[in-house]
């Protein structure tokens, strides 16, 4: 019982959020102002984590892939650079500080590996740590 109930949640939020990203923009309105269109997923490959320098995966991107990158290793940003949107497409949990030295002084927040998109990130992203699973 447990597991049809869990599978009914999962195929809830499944639909809820294909609704969310395929629906037509909604039409402006004299009085309610132009609508937004919904934000497009950035276009980051399987097995990478995909940073952008700008809200709603806008502006330049940053690919990194496990290939070039150490586990559990403090991964800074070039200097100078933040990144605002990300998708973490590697498999593993990703850490993203706003601390260029990952410190956990300033903000900071993990991200599962299986398929996270986050539009806009609460604080400007200045470095990373990928995770062991």
């Amino acid at each position: 019982m447990r597991t049809t109930t869990v599978t009914a949640a999962l195929a809830a939020a499944l639909l809820a959020l294909t609704a969310l990203f395929s629906s037509p923009p909604a039409r402006a309105t004299a009085v309610q102002g132009a609508a937004a269109a919904p934000v497009r997923l950035g276009d980051c490959g399987s097995g990478q984590l995909c940073l952008w320098a700008k809200p709603d995966f806008t502006g330049a991107r940053q690919t990194h892939e496990l290939s070039t990158i150490d586990i559990e290793s403090c991964v800074p940003l070039k200097t100078g650079t933040t990144a605002q949107a990300l998708a973490n497409r590697t498999g593993r949990p990703v850490t993203t500080y706003q601390s260029a030295e990952c410190q956990e002084t300033g903000e900071f927040e993990t991200y599962p590996g299986g398929g996270t998109w986050l539009p806009r990130s609460p604080y400007q992203v200045r470095a990373f740590k990928v995770w062991e699973s």
